[in-house]
């Protein structure tokens, strides 16, 4: 799943990418527990300057984890879980591959063993 996937979900790459910043992860931390904020109130929560908070939240945005609603002068947040499902179901369908790569691996190494020990 690299470059843009279908329905506007941003790709792996972005998401972890953006997911691997502190900040950022707390910065989502807090939006899912409030739902929906800005990002004075934001900064109000984080030992980082609003600016900052601001630069965060594009990212987050542009990986797809983030949607802004303009209201009047502010911008609201909330939490896109779209692109959060899609890099978990890579992750899973990634982990599952490997399980049955080991799960064969440990079936050849278990048939050598007994082959050893009974060699007819």
């Amino acid at each position: 799943m690299t470059g843009e996937d279908r329905g506007g979900v941003a790709d792996v790459d972005s998401v972890l990418g953006a997911l691997s910043d502190p900040t950022r992860r707390q910065l989502l931390d807090v939006l899912a527990a409030q739902g929906e904020a800005t990002a004075t109130r934001l900064a109000e929560r984080l030992p980082v300057s609003r600016q900052a908070v601001v630069k965060h939240l594009s990212v987050l945005d542009a990986a797809g984890l983030v949607t802004g609603r303009r209201t009047g002068r502010e911008v609201r947040y909330t939490v896109r879980s779209a692109a959060l499902d899609a890099t978990a179901r890579w992750m899973g369908a990634l982990a599952a591959d490997w399980d049955r790569r080991l799960a064969d691996i440990k079936r050849v190494a278990e048939a050598a063993e007994a082959a050893e020990r009974d060699p007819r």
